[in-house]
């Protein structure tokens, strides 16, 4: 999985000019399902979501979690980050999940996090959307799960 992760003061998303997830302070997320992602993947990636300390404490230094700063996700599928431009002018998406597969992570990723109490906000899988954010700082992180390391275990 790649995701982009996107600390913000407000965002949302918009599918044929009705709103349909809105977050005030949180995290944007773009989520990508790549061929042969697993639950490990899954895993790596709601770990991280729940405990990167991207959140300004009293002293403003990056030391609080999305939970601990009382923020929202907004969570969108977005199978583009799986394009590959490294030939050509086109990109190729030969490495990004098929729509089921993907759309199954996604749900889970979800699933997840909601149940890990977290409020969380979505896109519309597989939409043309329309995605609007005010990035805070700006602060903006790339993961993808098979570059990290071995997946934990989540309590649940």
């Amino acid at each position: 999985m790649k995701v982009v992760i996107q600390r913000v003061t407000r965002a949302s998303v918009e599918v044929e000019g009705r709103i349909i997830g809105r977050i005030g302070a949180g995290l944007l997320v773009l989520l990508g399902v790549a061929k042969g992602d697993d639950e490990r993947d899954l895993l790596y990636i709601v770990e991280k979501l729940q405990t990167l300390r991207i959140f300004g404490d009293e002293q403003g230094k990056m030391n609080r979690t999305l939970i601990e700063a009382g923020g929202a996700l907004l969570l969108v599928s977005q199978f583009t980050l799986l394009g590959d431009t490294s030939k050509g002018r086109r990109p190729g998406f030969d490495l990004a999940a098929l729509p089921e597969e993907a759309r199954t992570l996604y749900e889970q990723a979800v699933g997840r996090l909601r149940a890990d109490g977290l409020t969380v906000e979505t896109g519309l899988f597989g939409a043309h959307m329309q995605v609007e954010l005010l990035n805070d700082g700006p602060v903006t992180f790339l993961l993808d799960s098979r570059r990290g390391a071995s997946a934990p275990t989540l309590k649940s």
